[in-house]
Formats: C-alpha cells, sequence, structure tokens
C-alpha cells in the first residue's frame, strides 16, 4: 500500500463558511455574522427533556443507502449541521434524498425526521474536499463506493481540533478485503479488484469506531467471509449493523468486538428506526446536575450511559429509571469531585469529557480527569478558566479543583462539545455568559435553546 499516516479528523468549519441549508439549525445569523448563546446564570433546572436520534448513528447509516440501488428509509433522524453536510455529500454521489417530518416520532416516540435515500446509481466516486472538510464522518462513504461501485475517491481529512485520529486503520481494514489503495493529490483513491472486495481478516492494532464502520459496510458485498476482530462496541455500531441486517446482509457477533460477515451478492430496501442519542442524553443529564436541578430525559436508554450514570451517582445526584429514559436529580445536594478516564464503550465516552469537567468545577474537592482516546481535547480548559473554574493540566491529565461558583464571562467555542461545555457552566454560574462560535453548537445539538429554556434557563440566542 503506497500511503503515510494520515487523520480522520474533527473538521472545524472556517469562520468564512456561512452557508446553511433549508430548513437546517442556522449557526450564523443574516449577512454571514455569527450567531452566540446568552445566558443569564444561577437558575436551578427542572423539567422534562426530549432525547433525539444519535447524530453519530445518523452519520454512519446514511451512507449505507450506497450499497444498493433500493430505497433505503431513516427515522429518527436528527435536523443538525452536520446531517445536512453528509445529505449533501450523497447527493454529490447521486443520491435522491426526500425528507418530511417524521409524526409517528421513530425510535421510542422521539419526533425527527424521516430520510428516504435512494442511490439508484452512483453517479460520481468522488467525495470532494470542499464537503469532506465539513466532518470527519465523510469518510464513511468510503467503504460502501468501494464495495458497490468498485471506486471510491475521497478527500483526505484536513486540519483537526481535537488530536489526530488515524484513517489508516481504514485503509489498512480495506485493503484485507483486496482493496488497492494509493494517496494522490490529497485524495484517497481506493479501487477493487476485478471481480470485486473478498472476504478477509481485519485485526484493528486500537478500537476505532469509524474503521468498524467502513469495514463493515464494506464486507457486507465482500465475496466469502470476512472476520473483524478488536470492533467496536459502541451502540452505534449494533445500531448499523442492525440497519445492515434489515437490508439483507448477513451478520454475527453484534455488541461483542468479533464480527463476522457471510458477504451476499447484494442489498435491498429497508426502514430503520436511529436509536436515541446517548451523548445528547449525558449532556443533559450534567444540566441537571451542574444546576442542582432535576430533569427527566425521555426516549431514551439508560444502558447505552452506564458509566456516566454510574459516576453521576458517586458524585452524590440521584438517577432513577423511568419507563422511557431516566431522570437525574441533584437537588439539594452537594456533588463531590470523582476522577474519569475516558475509554471505548462501554467506558466513560471522549465525548462526554468536556462536560463533566464543567460539572466538576462546580463539585466540592478535587478530581482527576484523564483524556485516554484523543490528545489535544483539553482546549476548552482556557475558556472555563475565563470562568474562574480551577483546572491545571499534566500530559493527558487535568486536575479540576471545583468552586462553588462560576462567573459568567465571553467564552468561545472550539468544537461541538466544548461548546456545549461552556453552555453547561454558563448555566451554572453567576451573571451573563456569552458562548460564541455556536456553529459547532450546532453541529450535534438541535434546539438546545428551547430545551435548556422548557427547564427554566434563561437562554437565548443573539445575532452580532
Amino acid at each position: 500500500m503506497s500511503h503515510s499516516p494520515v487523520s480522520e479528523a474533527l473538521l472545524i468549519e472556517a469562520d468564512a463558511d456561512g452557508a446553511t441549508v433549508p430548513g437546517a439549525p442556522a449557526g450564523k445569523g443574516k449577512g454571514g455574522v455569527m450567531d452566540r448563546i446568552r445566558i443569564q446564570g444561577g437558575r436551578r433546572l427542572d423539567g422534562t427533556v426530549t432525547i433525539g436520534g444519535a447524530k453519530n448513528a445518523a452519520l454512519a447509516l446514511m451512507p449505507a443507502c450506497l450499497l444498493t440501488d433500493a430505497p433505503l428509509t431513516l427515522t429518527n433522524v436528527p435536523r443538525l449541521m452536520d446531517i445536512e453536510s453528509m445529505v449533501t455529500l450523497l447527493g454529490q454521489h447521486g443520491v435522491a434524498v426526500d425528507a418530511a417530518f417524521d409524526g409517528t416520532g421513530g425510535a421510542g416516540g422521539c419526533a425527527g425526521r424521516r430520510l428516504v435515500l435512494r442511490a439508484r446509481t452512483i453517479e460520481s466516486a468522488t467525495a470532494p474536499y470542499d464537503i469532506v472538510r465539513k466532518m470527519r464522518a465523510s469518510v464513511l462513504v468510503l467503504g460502501p463506493l468501494l464495495a458497490r461501485h468498485g471506486h471510491a475517491r475521497v478527500s483526505l481529512p484536513g486540519g483537526c481540533a481535537i488530536g489526530t485520529r488515524p484513517v489508516d486503520l481504514h485503509l489498512k481494514a480495506l485493503e484485507a478485503l483486496g482493496a488497492e489503495i494509493t494517496l494522490e493529490g490529497g485524495y484517497i483513491e481506493a479501487r477493487a479488484p476485478a471481480g470485486g472486495l473478498h472476504g478477509g481478516t481485519i485485526v484493528f492494532p486500537g478500537v476505532t469506531v469509524g474503521g468498524t464502520e467502513n469495514a463493515l459496510m464494506a464486507a457486507t458485498l465482500a465475496r466469502g467471509e470476512t472476520v473483524i476482530e478488536n470492533a467496536a462496541r459502541e451502540p452505534e455500531i449494533a445500531d448499523l449493523a442492525a440497519c445492515l441486517i434489515a437490508m439483507g446482509a448477513r451478520i454475527d457477533g453484534v455488541g461483542t468486538n468479533t464480527l463476522r460477515v457471510q458477504g451476499v451478492a447484494a442489498l435491498g430496501p429497508a426502514t430503520h428506526a436511529i436509536l436515541p442519542d446517548r451523548i445528547e442524553t449525558g449532556t443533559y443529564a450534567v444540566a441537571a446536575a451542574i444546576t442542582r436541578g432535576r430533569i427527566r430525559l425521555r426516549h431514551t436508554r439508560a444502558d447505552m450511559l452506564q458509566a456516566v450514570i454510574e459516576h453521576l451517582e458517586e458524585a452524590g445526584a440521584t438517577v432513577a429509571t423511568t419507563a422511557d429514559g431516566f431522570e437525574v436529580d441533584a437537588r439539594d445536594r452537594v456533588l463531590r469531585g470523582v476522577d474519569v478516564m475516558t475509554k471505548p464503550f462501554p467506558g466513560f465516552p471522549t465525548d462526554m469529557q468536556a462536560q463533566w469537567m464543567a460539572l466538576m468545577a462546580t463539585a466540592d474537592g478535587a478530581a482527576m480527569i484523564t483524556e485516554s482516546i484523543f490528545e489535544n481535547r483539553f482546549m476548552h480548559v482556557p475558556e472555563l478558566a475565563r470562568m474562574g473554574a480551577d483546572i491545571n493540566i499534566h500530559g493527558a491529565s487535568a486536575i479540576v479543583r471545583g468552586r462553588r461558583h462560576l462567573s459568567g464571562a465571553q467564552v468561545m467555542a472550539t468544537d461541538l462539545r466544548a461548546s456545549v461545555c461552556l453552555v453547561l457552566a454558563g448555566l451554572a454560574a453567576q451573571g451573563e455568559t456569552l458562548v460564541n462560535r455556536v456553529y459547532h453548537l450546532d453541529r450535534g445539538y438541535e434546539t438546545v435553546e428551547a430545551k435548556l429554556a422548557a427547564c427554566g434557563a434563561t437562554i437565548d440566542r443573539v445575532t452580532g
């Protein structure tokens, strides 16, 4: 294979990129002026939040439509900027997309969108830089294009905000299925052999969610058996596998770290409800705790977030399961510092690290937060410090010494989870907080202001 180490990066849209898709949440106001979130902190939250479909699951499920010429119908699709970016990318490949409000509620009854995606033909095998740079999940078209079309030309991801995420693992996995891969002019050039991809054994040296997803989709159409060892076990992987099985794929070992796929000649139509977003769930659970309030989380699943729930209970919050989710109650509680280390599922999610740090900044005592998944994922620390948080970084760990009160300030989001971390800190702070660059927030959280306001937060979006 002729390629060098590259990264599957969390791509940050440049400030000059103001275009939004009609009907998508807007990250900017009129004339390209940045929106900001304004929060008057110090209010205890008390209410109910309905959780939407999982962004990370949807971004893997949507490219699966490239594996077949039959329609793939997805329900409970969240309305987010990343989803719109994926729609644009799939349109580049020739996918027709019909979108409608999903009044039936999709998974668990949560109202979302219904997308019908159909790739009757592959009109282009190229995923161009201008689209790919907007989000790392764009690389997930690689496996499906290669498996069905025999050729894929996908731009390499660019700049990174939270550390490198090797896409080499994706490429080596596809090579194990017979693909020939080179890097040319900033693009991944992948070609299947004349008879198409064939089964093989893929052993990932480290857990890679995106690599597992790409390999799994490609293997569904590969001749013979494919074995994927050290596969990621995240719920989003199981959700993708369930959808592929509904399309006619033959997959065993779902939920374990060994997946066995028997290739089939073709996949067919399917309808699949996207699972609830576990990171959105965890974020609002922390919102209840950081404001010493109470929030009932509806249309979600506690089993996807056990590590976070256990840490919340250890910190002093009460978590009670309900018929369609769970409730977090921190009213009149003195929360204490609790150490965390991020790990692959079922461990503590790296996507909850920033939110947990904001909570620990308001807890009694000290907490050590260790980031073992990505380097450079403490970019929110200087912004939290502007609000009075006492945090010291030592390599891959941060020592957080809690303070009873944070202070409102102007802060700037650096990435998706950092943006919501600052919103959470603003909810707990005294005075006004202005969070800038909220287009990061719009990539992964739908109507966050409305959901928090319904629980009693004083929060709004301002332009200019």
